[in-house]
C-alpha cells in the first residue's frame, strides 16, 4: 500500500548512463521508466525532475572557464534532452506523460505552467519537468525541491547511487553510518552532502519530507514508496 498520494521524483541525470561515461543506457532507461509506471499504476501520481550530468554540467563547464551563465543554460538544455528521452520511453509503454519547460520550446515541449501541470497530474498523467528553475546558478536538486511545493507533493524522492544519508562516503568509508531518519537541521549543520542547502531550506519551510534512496536496486522504487526496503527520511 502506498504511503503517498502525489511525489516528486528527482533522477540525476549519471542515473541514466548505466556503466557507460556519458549519454543515455537504453536498459537503465528502461528499467526506471518501467518501475515509475508500475508506481503510477499503484495509484500514485508522480511527477520527475530530471538533471543533465550525463550530457553537460554547468559547474563543470564554469570551473573549465566557460561564464558560468552560459554553463547553466546549456546543463538546463541537457536535462530537456533527458526528458524528451524519459518521456520518449513513457511513449513505448503505453504510459501518457507530459515534459513542461521552465526555458520555453513550443516545438518540441510545452512551457512550465503551474496550472497546467497540476491538470495533468489530476488527469493521471506523468509529468516530467525540464530545465530546472529556468535560471542559473540554481541546481536541478533546487528545481525539485520547488516544484514539489508547487505541486503540494506528500514527499520529494531523490534517487541517488547509496542507501540514504550516511555518516560519510560509504564508498569511501566502510564504517560509515547509515541514517534511517535525520532532520533538516542535521543535514545542514553538519553539511551531509545530499542536496544543496537551497532546496533543503525550502522543503523544512514547506515541511515536505525528502528520502534519499538508490535508485540502481530494482524494484527499490515501489518499495520505499511503501515505507520498505533502505533509504532515509529527511523531516
Amino acid at each position: 500500500m502506498a504511503k503517498y498520494k502525489r511525489v516528486l521524483l528527482k533522477i540525476s541525470g549519471e542515473s541514466l548512463m548505466g556503466k557507460g561515461e556519458f549519454g543515455h543506457d537504453p536498459e537503465t532507461l528502461n528499467r526506471i521508466c518501467s518501475e515509475i509506471k508500475e508506481v503510477h499504476k499503484k495509484g500514485v501520481e508522480i511527477c520527475l525532475v530530471v538533471g543533465g550530468g550525463n550530457i553537460f554540467r554547468g559547474i563543470a563547464g564554469a570551473a573549465a572557464g566557460m561564464e558560468r551563465s552560459s554553463a547553466d543554460y546549456m546543463g538546463m538544455l541537457a536535462t530537456v534532452i533527458n526528458a524528451l528521452a524519459l518521456q520518449n520511453i513513457f511513449d513505448k509503454m503505453g504510459v501518457t506523460s507530459r515534459v513542461l519547460s521552465a526555458i520555453p520550446m513550443a516545438t518540441v515541449c510545452e512551457p512550465y505552467i503551474r496550472r497546467r501541470a497540476i491538470r495533468h497530474m489530476e488527469k493521471k498523467r506523468i509529468v516530467i519537468f525540464a530545465a530546472g528553475t529556468g535560471n542559473p546558478f540554481f541546481t536541478t536538486d533546487t528545481a525539485a525541491a520547488l516544484r514539489s511545493v508547487e505541486m503540494n507533493c506528500d514527499a520529494l524522492l531523490k534517487g541517488t547511487q547509496v542507501h540514504g544519508v550516511y555518516t560519510a562516503d560509504p564508498k569511501l568509508d566502510p564504517k560509515a553510518k547509515h541514517f534511517k531518519e535525520v532532520t533538516y537541521k542535521k543535514v545542514l549543520t553538519s553539511e551531509l552532502k545530499v542536496m544543496d542547502a537551497a532546496a533543503i531550506a525550502l522543503m523544512r519551510e514547506n515541511k515536505i519530507p525528502i528520502i534519499i534512496f538508490r535508485i540502481h536496486d530494482k524494484g527499490n522504487f515501489g518499495q520505499v514508496i511503501e515505507g520498505k526496503g533502505k533509504f532515509t527520511v529527511i523531516k
